[in-house]
């Protein structure tokens, strides 16, 4: 009986190292929890296509290179490329070198902008704008294995971190604040010295429109 009692104790203990060491098989354990589904980022393409047409640019795709425009713009990013197809269409160059103009009239500096040809199938294949740009990586956090029963470990679960790192990895604006911070804007240093000489008067130091706000508030109580 204690023999038996012996072994059934080995092999619970050895359970529990299987379920724990397997926790992260074939991966070095992250350094904590949360560092497994640190956020990164990764390099991506923001790029349009534009069909050739004979009238030149139609106002869908005025449009959608007035929006390309804003995204580069606000996204900092190196150059913007115009990239035609190869061959000697005339349209298709036509189309380019317009593209090339209402972009330089968005707002676009001509010195950022290239224009290029681009090994295609057809002579009339699109106009291809864009620039190179980086995205936040998105964890697939169902492909995720393991899960919260059976367990005799008190480590971490496999996915913890994933769904929170993930919905914010899906909202931020620009995946490029994950990698640096942004510029601030100087601080409004007028304000604070009208305040703080009114103080050293002995005046209020409040606004006039917080003064009402806080008289209303007062009458309402009583």
């Amino acid at each position: 009986m204690r023999t038996l009692l012996v072994s059934a104790v080995a092999a619970l203990a050895l359970s529990a190292c299987a379920q724990t060491g397997g926790m992260f098989q074939g991966e070095t354990p992250p350094l904590t929890p949360l560092s497994r589904y640190a956020l990164r980022v990764e390099p991506g393409l923001d790029r349009i296509a534009l069909a050739v047409h004979e009238t030149g640019l139609s106002a869908a795709q005025t449009d959608a290179l007035v929006a390309l425009a804003h995204r580069w713009k606000r996204g900092g990013a190196g150059h913007l490329f115009v990239q035609s197809p190869s061959g000697d269409d005339q349209v298709s160059a036509a189309m380019a070198w317009a593209v090339h103009d209402a972009l330089v009239r968005y707002g676009v500096p001509a010195s950022s902008l290239t224009v290029e040809a681009y090994g295609a199938p057809d002579a009339r294949a699109p106009v291809l704008v864009g620039f190179e740009t980086v995205q936040a990586v998105i964890p697939n956090c169902a492909a995720e294995r393991g899960t919260l029963n059976g367990r005799v470990s008190n480590g971490p679960s496999p996915g913890l971190g994933c769904s929170v790192n993930a919905n914010l990895a899906a909202q931020i604006d620009d995946p490029r604040d994950i990698v640096r911070p942004r510029g601030m804007t100087p601080s409004d240093s007028g304000r604070a010295a009208v305040v703080f000489a009114s103080y050293r008067a002995g005046e209020p130091t409040s606004s006039t429109q917080e003064e009402l706000v806080a008289g209303r508030i007062s009458r309402a109580v009583e």
